[in-house]
Order: structure tokens, then sequence, then C-alpha cells
């Protein structure tokens, strides 16, 4: 019997349901006070939805959540906050207009009479800051800070407000090495003060690191909750996907390479930003991109597929010189790319599956200027069932999908267009291991097909498996190529972190 009063959650058949989809089905599980708990699933296990229940995101469901041995229905997430339950969420929103400080105290700002107190407010803001070793300070206007910063600030907000429990919907997406390592410092502070941590991560490693239990949802139902001490990661990766799949990527079938180039870089250049790239991708390979974050990987892409301009350099395309002036013309050219950040750049939010799927290729069902609508709802529904979509339903918007299955649709859409060369930048980005599995298989086919892929991956075990080929940049440099044999991670990070020249 769990000891009761230890509890500070208890979530007591918890059940909701979507328009066709039950995103959680009676789920009861408690998280103790002071512990890190780690909630684990694939996209669309219901992780997220659980975690909006949680903050008075979603008002409305089955069951009941009780804090500290109460009962409670938050009405919104300020009524949540205000109980002390605090959430820093994975794409971290804030005023670009407002100071970092402002931000931190939004809504809570403290007062001297009518007016707002700014030393007080900078005061109190930047003594979190420092705790938290940040570099910037309140004073500092939100806009100008990078990703990783942001996602500080969000964590500062919780501990402004002083949460009992704060939740981490995969903190560690857009952190540097260097921010983790300040990241997991400041839960283990956290956990020391008796704050209670609840973390959603895809990344196993942070997960063993740093939690004390863990609870695994599998299509919205619970299925167990158990100390990360008791468990391996190949039992825990069989809990989340219900079978045996690999944690990292791997090529069930390396293909005879030809030596067809399909694409010559050469002394690509965008002043201030990077220079002197070349490289070459055969027809049929992978070759994959690594670096740590800065190294100006995903500029380089995005100048190949016009989204930026070149300042120098040639670019040739099986061998004919081309100038690709905007992703249009890159698209005519036979090339998609497969964007970092799915949710502003991948797809439409106001599209369904079948209109996202067929963006690239609306021409293939329009005869006579209109628009055949059961040609375009076939050809989502084909490529549904090839990377296993869930739900397979060509009328979803793709913006209510979870992260994973809104990533198959951006790779769907590429599929669906008449690209030879595929870019992918950060292809399984905040994407459960079943879903990496899937998107992994998808590469595997489109490389029997003939298609040539390059992928740009922050996770070395990622680059590692997949690639034939890598290349190593560093600070907006090519600092290695390497042939991909019995390569380490020692081997790419020496070059990447500037050990060796």
């Amino acid at each position: 019997m769990e000891n009761q009063k230890d509890n500070i959650i208890h979530f007591k058949n918890i059940s909701k349901v979507f328009p066709g989809v039950k995103a959680l089905d009676n789920v009861s599980f408690s998280i103790e006070k002071g512990e890190v708990h780690a909630l684990l699933g694939e996209n669309g296990a219901g992780k997220s939805t659980l975690l909006n229940i949680l903050h008075g995101v979603n008002s409305e469901y089955e069951g009941t959540v009780e804090i500290r041995g109460t009962a409670v229905s938050y009405k919104n997430a300020n009524e949540a906050i205000k109980d002390g339950i605090s959430k820093v969420h994975q794409e971290v929103s804030l005023i670009p207009e407002l100071t970092v400080g402002q931000n931190i105290t939004l809504g809570n700002e403290p007062r001297k009479g009518m007016f707002i107190d700014y030393k007080t407010l900078h005061k109190e803001a930047n003594a979190i800051l420092e705790k938290m070793n940040c570099n910037f300070k309140s004073e500092d206007l939100a806009g100008t800070l990078s990703t990783g910063e942001m996602q500080m600030i969000a964590i500062a907000k919780g501990l402004y407000h002083n949460a009992e429990v704060i939740s981490f919907d995969e903190p560690s997406a857009s952190l540097t090495n260097q921010e983790v390592s300040t990241l997991f410092s400041i839960i283990t502070e956290l956990k020391k003060n008796g704050i209670t941590i609840l973390y959603v991560s895809h990344r196993l490693d942070e997960v063993f690191e740093i939690c004390d239990r863990a609870t695994v949802l599998r299509d919205g139902k619970h299925i167990d909750t158990f100390k990360i001490s008791d468990i391996n990661r190949e039992e825990l990766i069989k809990k989340m996907v219900g079978r045996d799949v690999s944690a990292y990527a791997v090529r069930n079938k390396k293909l005879e390479l030809t030596d067809k180039k399909v694409l010559e870089v050469e002394n690509l250049s965008v002043n201030g930003v990077f220079e002197d790239i070349s490289f070459h991708l055969k027809k049929g390979e992978i070759l994959g991109f690594a670096g740590l974050v800065g190294a100006k990987r995903t500029d380089v892409v995005r100048t190949i597929f016009g989204v930026m301009r070149k300042s120098g350099g040639t670019i040739k395309i099986n061998g004919h010189p081309v100038e690709i002036n905007s992703p249009e013309h890159a698209v005519k050219m036979g090339l998609g790319l497969i964007p970092e950040n799915r949710k502003t750049e991948g797809f439409i939010k106001y599209f369904d599956n079948a209109n996202n799927v067929g963006l690239t290729k609306m021409e293939k069902f329009t005869q006579y200027g209109l628009l055949n609508h059961k040609k375009k709802t076939d050809n989502c529904n084909q490529y549904a069932e090839e990377i296993n979509l869930r739900p397979k339903d060509s009328h979803y918007m793709t913006v209510n999908l979870s992260g994973g299955n809104q990533q198959k649709v951006v790779i769907a859409k590429w599929l669906s267009s008449d690209a030879e060369i595929l870019i992918l930048d950060e292809p399984t980005k905040g994407v459960d291991v079943g879903a990496k599995a899937e998107i992994y298989r998808v590469l595997e086919e489109l490389l029997e097909l003939g298609k040539s892929i390059i992928v740009v991956s922050s996770e070395l075990p990622e680059v590692l498996g997949l690639s034939d080929r890598i290349i190593v940049m560093r600070e907006g440099r090519k600092v290695k190529e390497y042939i991909n044999e019995n390569l380490t991670e020692e081997d790419i990070l020496q070059y990447a972190m500037g050990v060796k020249q």
C-alpha cells in the first residue's frame, strides 16, 4: 500500500476523450513529494494530455486529481500556478519586447502602490538567474536570447512563483550540453529543497541520470510505475512501445554505393555565418552532418535549399551548376527540406493531414484548375499507411497530432513530392523511440528507391547509426570528413569541440 502522506500528486482513474481519440483511459498513479519523476511513453501516449489536466489547461476530464491529499479541479493554468504547480513548456513562448525580468514576473510584478517596482523586480529576477548560473541579466531584452536561454527563463518563472511542483516537457531539446548540465544541477538543487519535479523526455540517458522513479503510459493507459534503479534501458523501451525496438539508429541493409554525385557544393559561404564549405552527396547514400549547437550546420542546408542567400561558392545538381534563389526553386530542382522546427516551418497549422501531405504537389491533384479532393485524400492515406501515422485520418488536423506524428506528416509531404535529394534537419527531435524506429525504416526505404539523403543531427548515435559518411562542423567551418567505419562518438566530439584541429 502506498504511503498517502508522502504523495504530493495522486491521479485517480483519469480519462480524457478528444473527438475520435481516447487520449487517456482510466489512468491512476501517484507522485511522491520531492522526487524527480519521469513521465514516459511514445508520442501520442497521453503524457501531454495528463500534464495539461494537472496544470489546468484541460479542465474537463473524468476522474480525480489530488494535490497534497485534497481533490482539486483547476479551471486554468493561473489557478494551478497560484497553488504551486508550474510548468516549463517544450516550446517557450516569451514576449520578446519585454525584459527578461518582466517575462519572469509577468502578472505577479512587485508593486509600489499602483506602479510596478522595477528595482525590486530586477533584483529578485537577477537573484534567481544568478542561482541558475545564467550569463544574462533581468534587464536584458528577452528577444535577444537564444532558444536555450529562453528555456532558462521559463524555469526561472517557476522558481519565482515558489512552485512546489514543476513539470518539464522535453526541457533539453533546445539546450546546449553546458545548459543541460546547468539544468540538471538546478533540478538537483530543487529536489534538495523538497520541490517535486515531473520530467518528460525522449532522451533515455537523461532519465537514467536525473530521475528517481518513472511512469510509463502507452496508448493512453497506465502501464507501470517503478524505480529507475530497478530497470535497464531495454526493459524500459519495451514497456514504452510494447515491442522490442532499437533506441538507436541502425542501418539494416547498407546499399552498394554508386560513384554518381547528385549534389556537389564547393566553397559555399554566407558572410559572417559560415565559410568555404565543400562536400558532395552520392546517389543512394546518407551523408551525416555532426557538430555542437552553433556549428552552423542548419545554415548550410538552408542556404542549399534557397532559404538563405549565399555570398560565395557553387552548387551543382547532377553535374550542372545551379543558382537556387528560393525554396520553390529548390523544390523544382528535386530538393526537399524537412526543417528543424516542424511547428513553424514544417506544416500549415490550419490544414488537415491531407492538405499538409499534398502541399508539395498540389498540381498532381489539379485538373483544369479544379482540385480533386479524392486524389489528395488517397495520396495522404497511402503515405499515412507507409509511415504508420496515428491516427490514420486524412482529415485530422495536423496541429492536434503528437510531435512524432507531426514529424511523420512532414516527412510524408516530401515523400509525396518527386524530391530526389532529401535534407533532414534534426529528423527525430522530440520524437519517441517507436516513432524514431519508423522514421529510420522510411529513410532506408527511400535509399532503396534511389533517393539521396543529408541528415543534420545533434544526436551522435543517430548520425553514427545512419550515415555512410560524416562531416563534422565547428563554428561555421568544416573541420573533418569521415567515412563511417568503426567510428565512435569520441572521434566526432574531438573535432566538434576543437580538441583536434
